[in-house]
């Protein structure tokens, strides 16, 4: 409910997103939210190549530095780290 709220109010929702499996069968649904206004994701990369090639985790350092460019309405890149 949160996000739909800061839909409706024009304010950006920034997904920092940490999943299991996010390069296999969650990459769907990411790709959907990348191609929709309003949705701006932290960079992430492979959590562990070797022994999680589907894994993913957010940057923490461009946690904020994302914000700040959702603010502007604008999505930081890269976003594959």
């Amino acid at each position: 409910m949160a996000v739909k709220s800061h839909l409706r109010n024009n304010l950006p929702v920034v997904i920092a997103a940490s999943t299991n499996n996010g390069l296999g069968a969650n990459l769907v649904n990411i790709g959907k939210l990348l191609i929709r206004k309003q949705y701006y994701f932290v960079p992430f990369k492979q959590d562990n190549p070797i022994t999680k090639p589907r894994s993913i985790v957010f940057d923490f350092d461009y946690l904020i530095k994302t914000m700040e460019y959702a603010l502007e309405g604008e999505q930081i890149s890269p976003i594959l780290v």
